[in-house]
């Protein structure tokens, strides 16, 4: 069935690391204490509201036309509603950015056995990281925090290619750099909207995998995650890494 796969793709977060619970509340906590410290008279209160309105006001266009947004546009956006007219680009603000990011790494996990998969599979086909992400630093830093860097032949950042999945355009760029034809790259992702609808419409092959669902790990639900729909039609899908292997070794 997959003999003719010689790359595979990956997305990031539920499908090779999980990211805790608190890890959005403590972030948030982060960002207002950057502020807080940069002079910015603030209450708590209307802030994280104002913010909160700012992320899913900016992250519903992107679904519009799949164009990424970055957390310095939802920060400004919220001082602008609390009475500081600031430039996203004002130093301050990514001070505040860097301070809410420095929690993902503190609280970012490798879902059981990623790295020996990797190694396994890195023997035989080319590996690439596709994912959705708004601060390419932040990614980058995780990546090599948890050791997963030397692994792909490239690693796509939505944060910096400027759109984000489901566009055909970051599929594309991932054929691209893993250098071979679309109908041979295997791309594995655990959201059906952005990972498999956005896969298939190109031509790649898309694996869903349900390990996080299936066994129940709790994990940080971003501002506008729902409850996944299963793709239709269906794709193969995997709940282990074992299944994985055994779905290209089949």
């Amino acid at each position: 069935m997959m003999e003719h796969i010689r790359a595979i793709g990956f997305d990031l977060f539920n499908t090779l690391i999980t990211v805790e619970p608190q890890t959005l509340q403590e972030a948030n906590a982060r960002l207002l204490r950057s502020l807080l410290q940069s002079g910015f008279m603030l209450e708590e209160d209307d802030f994280r509201k104002a913010h909160r309105q700012a992320a899913m006001d900016h992250l519903s266009e992107c679904r519009k036309d799949g164009r990424e947004t970055h957390n310095r546009f939802w920060i400004s956006a919220a001082l602008s509603d609390q009475g500081y007219q600031i430039s996203p680009d004002d130093w301050r603000i990514a001070a505040s950015v860097e301070a809410y990011f420095s929690a993902f790494l503190d609280c970012c996990r490798l879902i059981p056995e990623t790295g020996s998969m990797l190694e396994t599979v890195k023997k035989k086909y080319r590996l690439g990281l596709l994912t959705n992400f708004t601060h390419g630093p932040a990614a980058r830093d995780i990546l090599d925090y948890l050791g997963i860097t030397p692994f792909f032949s490239t690693i796509l950042i939505s944060g910096e290619l400027g759109y984000r999945k489901p566009h055909p355009s970051v599929f594309v760029k991932l054929v691209e750099q893993l250098r071979v034809e679309t109908h041979q790259v295997l791309y594995v992702g655990d959201d059906p909207e952005p990972d498999i609808t956005g896969a298939r419409a190109v031509g790649i092959q898309p694996v869903w995998t349900t390990y996080v669902m299936d066994h129940h790990v709790p994990y940080a639900r971003g501002i506008l995650t729902g409850v996944p729909e299963p793709p239709d039609p269906p794709v193969p899908r995997i709940s282990t890494w074992q299944d994985l292997l055994s779905l290209l070794n089949g």
